[in-house]
């Protein structure tokens, strides 16, 4: 199970003079939040009065911004520590003064309040969303879409459902609308059992297979996602939706 924190808006500052710095940051600023939401919903061992994220977000920025290293340090969650020494973090804190300063009054000023939420990763390569609300987890709407278009790993996690099923009819959605002309669920259904089940037969256990740990990349409406030794998934995104456009 993966823990994620959400922030509801941009809280990093805007100032890209130093990109090192802004992405050594992203480590030990948003990977804390991880460690620290799971002990405001009561999964640390600590007798303490659990604080939640916003509350922790704030003690952690006014640590930064008041100098107080260790403090800071201290909220760091342990894979954060193994990643970055206590001595590198009061190294980089010290020769970044005013980066550090910028980054912790940013950091006080949220535009919302952050999201939690907790991702189960199935052995077929599904994920079930769950999010924390009102002091309990709370299954995420997406659990019951079984067809869901809306990010590119749910678009193919759906597309492989529908073809194991062989929901035709579904598949249908996942046809960029340049495709569509002259082709309906019978003709689909007709090419991928008849001239093209090998290769259909071949392309989609490839792809089931590298989903689990496949990593998506996109870039506006497309996305790819890598497969076997050298394929690779187009997507589109129309209307909102993410469409097969092809296998490589």
């Amino acid at each position: 199970m993966r823990i994620e924190l959400q922030p509801c808006g941009d809280i990093m500052p805007k100032n890209d003079s130093n990109v090192l710095l802004r992405a050594r940051m992203t480590r030990w600023v948003g990977v804390p939040l991880v460690a620290l939401c799971l002990a405001a919903i009561g999964c640390s061992a600590s007798t303490k009065p659990a604080r939640g994220p916003s509350e922790t977000l704030r003690a952690y920025a006014e640590a930064l911004d008041q100098g107080r290293v260790d403090d800071a340090y201290a909220m760091l969650s342990d894979e954060a520590k193994r990643e970055l020494s206590l001595d590198a973090f009061r190294r980089m804190v010290r020769e970044n003064p005013s980066e550090m300063k910028e980054i912790a009054g940013a950091l006080k000023r949220p535009a919302n309040s952050p999201v939690v939420t907790a991702t189960i990763a199935t052995p077929d390569g599904d994920s079930l969303l769950l999010r924390y609300e009102s002091g309990r987890w709370r299954v995420d709407a997406s659990a019951i879409e079984l067809y869901s278009q809306a990010t590119p790993r749910q678009a193919v996690t759906s597309f492989i459902r529908a073809f194991e099923r062989k929901r035709y009819d579904v598949l249908m959605r996942f046809v960029p609308d340049a495709k569509t002309p002259g082709l309906d669920a019978k003709k689909l259904q007709e090419a991928w059992e008849g001239s093209q089940k090998q290769e259909m037969q071949r392309l989609v256990p490839a792809v089931r297979s590298a989903l689990p740990t496949a990593t998506f990349e996109e870039v506006g409406d497309r996305a790819t996602m890598p497969f076997g030794a050298v394929g690779t998934v187009e997507l589109v995104r129309e209307h909102g939706m993410w469409k097969i456009e092809d296998f490589n």
